[in-house]
């Protein structure tokens, strides 16, 4: 196994512009960090499990992937798009109760997001089952790669906390190129 190219993999696919990341960004710059954690928190869980979920079952999901991702790319294309519109609609001059920043949105948006499906689909048996299966090896990747994406959140809330007060001076133009990046993301589902 080639254990770069395995952490480049996770750390770019995690790390990059993603509906996860920009919705963090955004739960930051409208609600604060502390909804941004909450979030943060439902999508690693959902994240890890995903992983589990990944592992245990690849030989069975490999038969039926295409239809998977058929549907999940039909879910999730739409609700990015639903996201991107409330980001852009969004109005903090005006107080508002905000659901995006709670735990069960960040739990089940990860099952939408198709980056989050292909990439935990791919990466447990591009990197992992051709070279090792016993049993200590496939919990501790899961464990290893979970922590990879809850760093990768962690750094969208800092970077959203860190120019919170820039974000807000600027929140029309932020509200628009974040809505823009979830839509390019869905659109970018079918390309």
């Amino acid at each position: 196994m080639n254990i770069t190219s395995f952490l480049l993999y996770c750390f770019i696919v995690t790390f990059t512009p993603g509906p996860t990341n920009i919705v963090i960004l955004s739960t930051v710059h409208n609600t604060g960090t502390k909804k941004a954690m909450e979030y943060t928190y439902g999508a690693t869980i959902a994240f890890g499990f995903l992983l589990v979920i990944s592992a245990v079952l690849n030989t069975i999901l490999v038969t039926i992937i295409p239809k998977i991702l058929f549907v999940m790319q039909i879910i999730g294309s739409f609700y990015m798009l639903y996201l991107a519109y409330q980001v852009y609609k969004t109005d903090t001059s005006k107080p508002t109760v905000n659901q995006t920043g709670t735990f069960m949105s960040g739990f089940l948006m990860q099952f939408l997001n198709p980056k989050v499906v292909l990439f935990t689909m791919t990466v447990i048996p591009t990197y992992i089952m051709p070279y090792r299966v016993s049993m200590p090896t496939v919990p501790i990747s899961v464990i290893a790669i979970t922590v990879i994406g809850f760093l990768a959140f962690i750094t969208w809330v800092l970077f959203g906390a860190l120019f919170k007060e820039f974000l807000q001076k600027h929140q029309k133009f932020v509200n628009v190129l974040m809505a823009l990046f979830l839509a390019y993301s869905a659109i970018m589902i079918w390309m």
